[in-house]
C-alpha cells in the first residue's frame, strides 16, 4: 500500500492523553494512512498505551511505525525524524495530547486533490475539560496572502490543522528547527511561502486540548526566549529572500506578535523585555488590521510607557474575563 497521508505524532510524557489521540487516528475513515509515532525518550508508558489501542484496530497494525530517540531531543527533532521516514503523498502532524474527528484525513485529502493544492487547512476546536470553542479560520486563495496573514496574526500557523504535500518539504529542503522548539511551528509560514496552490476547508476536525484553562499567559525561560528569537529571525530571512522588501511591513507585524505575550505576563521583567525587543517594529502597531483594536491599543500603551494600563488589562481580561468565559 502506498499511503496517501503520513501522520506524524511526537510522543513525550502524554500517557494520560495519548489513548484518545491514537484511537481517533486509527479510527479515520481514510484507509491508506501511514502512522509514525516518534518516541522522544518518553519517561512514562505513552508508547505502551499506543500499542494497547492499536490492538483494537488490527487492520491498522501494518500501517504503524514507531521510532525511538535514545535521549529527549525536543519537538522539532521528533517531527524531523518522522519526516525522514514518511512515504505518504501528504503529511499531517498531530500532537499526542489532542484528537481528531473521524473523517479529518479523508476530507482534507479529498479537498487537496480536488483543488490540486499543496496545503489544505481547516477550522478547529479549542477544547477544555467541560467546554470547547469553535475556532473559525480565514480563507485565502493566494499563498502570499496567507503568508502575510500568518506574519500579521490574522491566521494561525499551527502545524496540526494543515495537510501539506510531502514534496514541499523534500524539494524545498524545509524542516523544523532542531533544538529551537519555541516558535518551531512558524515553519508553516515557510511552507506556505513555497506553495503553488492552497485550499481551505470551512469545517472543524481538530481538537486542540487545553488542559490548563487558566493558562492564557505564557511563561518563558531564558532558553525559550533564545529559541523564539532564533525562529523569528529564521522566518524573517526566509520570507525576505522570497519576497524582498514587499514583505517588510508584515515582518514587523510578526515581531510585534512574537513579543505580544510579554504584555500578558505578571512578571515586570517581561514587560521590560517587550520594550527592548524589536523596537523597530513599534511604529507599525496601529496599522496591523489583523490584530484587534484592543490589542493594538495595549501595545500602543506599552510603546508609550503606560505600563500601568498594561498591568490593569492583564488583570481584568487575562485573569477575570477569560477565566470566566472558558471555565
Amino acid at each position: 500500500m502506498n499511503p496517501l497521508v503520513s501522520v506524524i505524532v511526537p510522543v513525550y510524557g502524554v500517557e494520560q492523553f495519548v489513548e484518545q489521540c491514537a484511537r481517533s487516528l486509527f479510527n479515520q475513515s481514510l484507509a491508506e494512512v501511514e502512522f509514525i509515532y516518534v518516541d522522544d525518550a518518553s519517561p512514562d508508558k505513552s508508547i505502551e498505551k499506543v500499542k494497547k489501542v492499536l490492538k483494537e484496530f488490527p487492520n491498522r497494525e501494518t500501517q504503524v511505525r514507531i521510532i525511538h530517540h535514545d535521549v529527549n531531543r525536543g519537538l522539532p527533532a521528533a517531527r524531523n525524524s518522522g519526516l525522514s521516514i514518511a512515504t505518504g503523498e501528504y503529511i499531517f502532524h498531530c500532537d499526542s495530547d489532542d484528537y481528531v474527528e473521524p473523517q479529518m484525513l479523508e476530507r482534507l485529502y479529498r479537498k487537496a486533490k480536488e483543488q490540486d493544492a499543496d496545503i489544505v487547512w481547516c477550522d478547529w476546536f479549542l477544547t477544555f475539560e467541560k467546554s470547547e470553542r469553535y475556532m473559525k479560520q480565514p480563507i485565502y486563495d493566494m499563498p502570499l496572502d496567507a503568508v502575510k496573514a500568518m506574519l500579521g496574526g490574522g491566521m494561525k500557523f499551527n502545524v496540526w490543522n494543515k495537510l501539506v504535500k510531502r514534496n514541499l518539504y523534500v524539494e524545498r529542503g524545509i524542516s523544523f528547527p532542531d533544538g529551537y522548539g519555541m516558535g518551531e511551528d512558524m515553519t508553516m509560514i515557510m511552507l506556505f511561502a513555497m506553495a503553488r496552490k492552497i485550499a481551505y476547508m470551512p469545517e472543524a476536525f481538530y481538537h486542540y486540548v487545553k488542559t490548563n484553562i487558566n493558562a492564557f499567559s505564557q511563561t518563558y525561560s531564558e532558553r525559550h526566549l533564545k529559541e523564539l528569537r532564533y525562529n523569528v529571525r529564521r522566518v524573517e530571512m526566509f520570507v525576505t529572500e522570497q519576497f524582498g522588501q514587499d514583505i517588510d511591513e508584515y515582518v514587523a507585524y510578526m515581531k510585534l506578535e512574537a513579543k505580544f505575550p510579554f504584555l500578558l505576563s505578571n512578571d515586570t521583567s517581561r514587560l521590560r523585555l517587550w520594550s527592548k525587543w524589536y523596537s523597530e517594529a513599534n511604529p507599525y502597531i496601529m496599522s496591523n488590521k489583523n490584530v484587534s483594536l484592543r490589542n493594538r491599543c495595549l501595545q500602543w500603551c506599552a510603546w508609550k510607557n503606560q505600563m500601568w494600563l498594561v498591568r490593569l488589562y492583564s488583570f481584568v481580561f487575562n485573569q477575570i474575563i477569560y477565566g470566566f468565559l472558558y471555565k
